[in-house]
């Protein structure tokens, strides 16, 4: 009985995507992998006659594809997460390691909303994620709209700077991450961990060249 009313949702809630929300047809193949995505969790991993029981979540994800969706939510000035829909569910797409699926779906994002900034910058993210971390020129095409979408939004120059560290741009790297550090709000919370990332590279840059790294006042000078 459990499992016939969890197809029964999933088909519930594919017709409110479809016919309530009006999924663009480009994106209706993604939206469904994801929801069969889903069942198939539950179907292999699910336990539905044992009890609930919660736990905390203490384990890294450092090395999981979600950590590139919550490392997204994390350099934000404004703290407030994606309301968005479509970013949702290109994110649970994301989260899975479907990078080309999210990719789709956040097409149709930017389609409907062009200066929709956290979706450029999500579509810039899985782009990059499913060529093996390759600065693709669709990928960085993304990059610039986000930036142009929110000019002051740190996220889209820190990622794009992280893809250019990737492939050995490191000066590129630095003159993003250096302007984000510098515009960056007092209180930000990521702006002690970018500041040292950026002494960091310039270390890097420093050794390239056979020079002594720059000496700096700390992480966080403006």
């Amino acid at each position: 009985m459990t499992w016939v009313l969890v197809i029964g949702l999933a088909l519930v809630v594919l017709a409110l995507l479809l016919f309530v929300l009006k999924v663009p047809k480009g994106t209706r193949e993604a939206v469904a992998s994801a929801l069969l995505l889903g069942i198939a969790g539950y179907v292999t991993q699910g336990s539905p006659s044992l009890a609930g029981a919660p736990k905390d979540a203490t384990e890294s994800v450092s090395a999981d594809p979600a950590a590139l969706v919550e490392g997204r939510s994390k350099v934000t000035n404004s703290g407030i997460p994606t309301s968005n829909r479509w970013v949702v569910i290109a994110d649970g797409l994301a989260r899975n390691g479907r990078y080309a699926d999210a990719a789709e779906v956040l097409r149709g994002a930017v389609a409907d909303d062009p200066k929709n900034a956290d979706a450029w910058l999500a579509l810039a993210n899985s782009l990059v994620a499913h060529a093996d971390n390759m600065l693709t020129p669709p990928a960085l095409y993304a990059y610039h709209r986000a930036i142009d979408a929110e000019p002051d939004a740190p996220g889209a120059r820190f990622f794009l700077g992280l893809a250019y560290a990737r492939e050995g741009k490191l000066a590129e790297a630095r003159d993003l991450w250096a302007d984000v550090v510098k515009t960056a709000p007092a209180d930000a919370p990521w702006r002690m961990m970018l500041g040292e990332q950026l002494m960091r590279l310039d270390a890097a840059i420093a050794a390239q060249k056979g020079e002594s790294p720059p000496v700096q006042p700390g992480p966080v000078t403006p």
